[in-house]
C-alpha cells in the first residue's frame, strides 16, 4: 500500500494487488513495496480457471505484475493463466502447497498477445456445453460419477473433466467416446465435495464468502465431535455446508474448547447437598460457568455456579460432608461480559461543583461530629476502666478465697498427725 497526503486527506494505491482482484484464493502482495522480495525468486503463481493453480519459471527475465495474461509451458502445447504472484511471497505458498523442487520446472513462455486471448476466449465458450454433453454420455455408460466441471486448454488441444465419485471408477470406456465426440485429450480429475463447493464459489452463513473459495487449499475431515466439543446443536441443516459435508470452520476453535473443557468436572459427577442431587445441565466453557438441576431431563430449580465453586463442592462430598445449598457463590442472574460503555452515565467524569456556602455547613457539621466522637470516645474509656478494675478486685477475691482454703488445709493435716501416733510407738509400749 501507498499512501500519499493530499489537502482534503490521503489517496492509497493499491499496489498490492495492482488494481486486479482475483476470484478466487487471492493473495495480497504486502511486500510489492520492497525491490530486494521481488527479486527474490523467479518463481512465478499463476492461476488458471477457478482454484486450479501453477508456479512457473520465469527464465527469460520478462517484467510481469498481478493481472498479467501470460502463455506458459504444458503438455502439449501451451497454457494461458493470470500471474496472482510474483516475488518472495510466491516462494512461501510453494512451501505451503509442498512444491517439489527436484522436478524440472515449467517455463513461462511470454506474455499472452492477441491471437493467444482470441483462442483462449473460444475454448472458454465450449465449456459449459461440453460439460453438459459429457454428464449425457456418462449417464448412457451407466457410471456412478458426477462431471462437475471442465476447464479447456488455452490452446484448446486438451480438457480437464472434473468429477465427483463416491468409489473407484473405471471410466477407461468414457475416456474413448469423450476424445471420439470432442477431437481432444481428455484428462480425468477427481475432486471431493469441499473442492467442488470451493471451485463454484459462494457465501456462507456468516456473509463471507466461503473459505474454501477464499483461501483454503488442504482440507482436513470435519468430524461431529467437534461440535459436542463446542455444545453446539447437532442438527444437520445447522453444521452442514454448501457441500452437504460438516463445515470446515468447525475446525478452527476446537483447540480452545478442549482446553478450556479440561478444567470442567465429568458430566456424571453430581453434587449433593442436604436438600437435593444436583445434576450438570448445562456448560460455558468461556465463561466458566456450569449450569445443575435437580433433574436430569428437565430445568427445575436450575442454578448456575462457577467451576472453582463447583469443585469445591466436589471435595466436601468426597469427604461426607453435604453443603446447605449451592447458592453461595453462585451466579442467580446471567450478566453480559462485555458491558456497552455506551449505555454507562458518562457525567461521573465531571468534578461536582459545590458553593462555598456548602462547604462551610460541611465543615461545621464535620466539627461537631468530631467533638461529639470525642465525647463518646471519653465514655468508652471510663467503662473500659471501670471494668478493668472490677476483674482486677474479682482476682484479688479469688486469691484470698485460695489462701484461707490453703491454710484450713495444712491445719487440719496437723490436728490429724497428733491424733494418729505411729505404729512402732504402741509396740513398745505394750513389751514394757
Amino acid at each position: 500500500m501507498e499512501y500519499r497526503l493530499t489537502n482534503t486527506g490521503f489517496l492509497m494505491n493499491i499496489k498490492g494487488s495492482n488494481g486486479v482482484t482475483i476470484k478466487k484464493l487471492n493473495t495480497f502482495d504486502w511486500l510489492c513495496d520492497l525491490p530486494q522480495a521481488q527479486a527474490a525468486t523467479d518463481f512465478v503463481e499463476v492461476q488458471f480457471k477457478n482454484t486450479r493453480k501453477g508456479y512457473y519459471l520465469n527464465s527469460n527475465k520478462i517484467a510481469l505484475r498481478k493481472g498479467d495474461w501470460v502463455a506458459v509451458e504444458s503438455s502439449p502445447g501451451h497454457d494461458i493463466g493470470q500471474v496472482s504472484l510474483t516475488g518472495q511471497l510466491v516462494l512461501k505458498q510453494m512451501k505451503k502447497t509442498r512444491y517439489r523442487f527436484d522436478q524440472e520446472a515449467k517455463r513461462i513462455y511470454r506474455k499472452a498477445r492477441p491471437a493467444d486471448m482470441e483462442k483462449y476466449e473460444e475454448s472458454k465458450a465450449k465449456e459449459h456445453d461440453t460439460m453438459l454433453r459429457s454428464r449425457k454420455i456418462a449417464e448412457d455408460l451407466h457410471l456412478d460419477m458426477k462431471i462437475g466441471d471442465v476447464e479447456y486448454q488455452g490452446d484448446g488441444n486438451k480438457a480437464i473433466f472434473y468429477y465427483i465419485a463416491d468409489g473407484r471408477v473405471d471410466f477407461r470406456e468414457l475416456i474413448k467416446v469423450l476424445a471420439d465426440v470432442f477431437r481432444i485429450r481428455i484428462e480425468m480429475k477427481q475432486i471431493g465435495a469441499r473442492q467442488e463447493a470451493g471451485r463454484i464459489g459462494g457465501i456462507g452463513p456468516c456473509g463471507r464468502e466461503m473459505c474454501c473459495s477464499a483461501w483454503m487449499s488442504n482440507f482436513v475431515s470435519v468430524s461431529t465431535n467437534a461440535a459436542r466439543c463446542q455444545d453446539l446443536s447437532l442438527n444437520p441443516q445447522k453444521l452442514a455446508g454448501q457441500c452437504a459435508k460438516l463445515k470446515c470452520c468447525m475446525n478452527y476453535e476446537i483447540d480452545t474448547y478442549v482446553e478450556a473443557s479440561r478444567a470442567f468436572p465429568n458430566k456424571d459427577v453430581t453434587l449433593e447437598t442436604k436438600d437435593a442431587t444436583y445434576y450438570q445441565v448445562k456448560c460455558d466453557l468461556l465463561k466458566k460457568e456450569i449450569t445443575y438441576s435437580t433433574s436430569k431431563d428437565t430445568f427445575s430449580n436450575v442454578q448456575t455456579i462457577t467451576t472453582d465453586r463447583a469443585w469445591q463442592i466436589i471435595k466436601l462430598n468426597r469427604r461426607g460432608v453435604k453443603v446447605e445449598s449451592l447458592s453461595e457463590n453462585s451466579i442467580l442472574s446471567e450478566q453480559s461480559a462485555f458491558g456497552d460503555i455506551l449505555g454507562q452515565d458518562v457525567t461521573r467524569f465531571d468534578k461536582p461543583q459545590r458553593n462555598k456556602e456548602r462547604r462551610h455547613k460541611d465543615r461545621s457539621k464535620g466539627n461537631k461530629n468530631a467533638h461529639q466522637g470525642g465525647k463518646e470516645q471519653k465514655a468508652r474509656s471510663e467503662r473500659s476502666e471501670r471494668a478493668h478494675g472490677e476483674r482486677n478486685e474479682q482476682n484479688r477475691n479469688e486469691q484470698a478465697r485460695s489462701e484461707r482454703n490453703e491454710q484450713n488445709r495444712n491445719e487440719h493435716r496437723k490436728h490429724r498427725d497428733r491424733n494418729h501416733k505411729p505404729r512402732g510407738e504402741r509396740s513398745e509400749r505394750g513389751e514394757a
